[in-house]
């Protein structure tokens, strides 16, 4: 089961030629769900190959503009390729608002619903859920009200090991019990735990993206043991007082925030414009957490399956 991240966008504020503002899409199961949505964010979508028809649901961590004024054009986009199932955008308050006028004076005819629901960026919260995913909000610190968020999935199926169903001949409807997580009585009145017949198959995968914000001991807890960690490093190191009194991190920042959260991988981003080589920030997040990478646009990251 696919479980992938990649970069649409990967500036701060003032976008580059090599980098568009932020955007991220996360296919998992061929599901696809957006993280921000910077200008031209659908011109990625299209550039990358990402089917905009796929996308699940829209996540905005805040209402700056290099992280929402994308997600304008991309729904009137989807509303000429025909989409007929509601989109859900989640995003802080007032986006209802918005959303309300932009509708009104744009896009009064889409063959979809848009449905808004606001995040609390105060709280930590089970915010959406399907079969197989949570996706949790997580305060952050910065300017406006924002919120970053972690895709978790949910522990995979049980398994039963095909030694226990030999040894013990299993029926089928007994197999089907252990996977629903049951003991299994056998015709002799034994009972066997469930745990001596089936494992996990691997543990289950999550995502944190962590932007905009100052470092946060509280929001890397609240995402401790993330396979990958995506967390904003918009200045290097020596610019930490601009990135304190602005509401966001340094490369130094991004990779203590890794560390507490003992993250599987760090990959960084939202990069000032002033940076044209991207190496030195690089070389200051690995000197603290070697896991480190660029967030480069076009880049995807697989988050694989790890055994129990």
């Amino acid at each position: 089961m696919s479980f992938t991240v990649t970069i649409l966008g990967s500036a701060s504020a003032k976008p580059t030629p090599g980098r568009h503002p932020s955007a991220q899409a996360v296919n998992f199961q061929e599901q696809y769900y957006l993280l921000d949505a910077g200008e031209g964010t659908q011109q990625q979508l299209f550039r990358y190959g990402i089917n905009p028809l796929k996308l699940r649901a829209v996540f905005l961590t805040h209402l700056h503009g290099d992280h929402c004024y994308g997600v304008f054009p991309l729904l009137s986009t989807l509303g000429l390729y025909g989409r007929r199932t509601p989109l859900p955008i989640y995003a802080p308050a007032p986006f209802g608002e918005i959303l309300k006028c932009h509708l009104h004076f744009f896009d009064s005819e889409l063959p979809y619903a848009v449905e808004w629901h606001e995040v609390e960026t105060t709280a930590h919260k089970l915010i959406f859920e399907n079969r197989t995913l949570e996706v949790w909000s997580i305060p952050l610190r910065h300017r406006v009200p924002t919120s970053g968020y972690l895709l978790r999935e949910k522990e995979p199926p049980l398994n039963v090991d095909k030694s226990a169903i030999e040894r013990y001949g299993l029926s089928i409807a007994q197999i089907v019990a252990a996977k629903r997580g049951e003991a299994v009585t056998l015709a002799n009145g034994e009972v066997l735990p469930n745990d001596t017949l089936t494992y996990r198959p691997y543990r289950a995968r999550s995502y944190a993206y962590l932007t905009d914000t100052n470092f946060s001991a509280k929001a890397a807890r609240l995402v401790e043991g993330a396979d990958l960690l995506y967390h904003e490093a918009t200045y290097a190191a020596a610019e930490r007082k601009t990135a304190r009194e602005r509401g966001h991190s340094t490369t130094t920042d991004a990779a203590r925030a890794a560390l507490k959260a003992r993250a599987g991988r760090l990959v960084i981003g939202h990069f000032s414009s002033r940076y044209k080589d991207l190496a030195p920030l690089l070389e200051e997040a690995r000197a603290i957490f070697p896991a480190s990478e660029l967030a480069e646009e076009g880049r995807t990251f697989a988050i694989e399956k790890q055994p129990c």
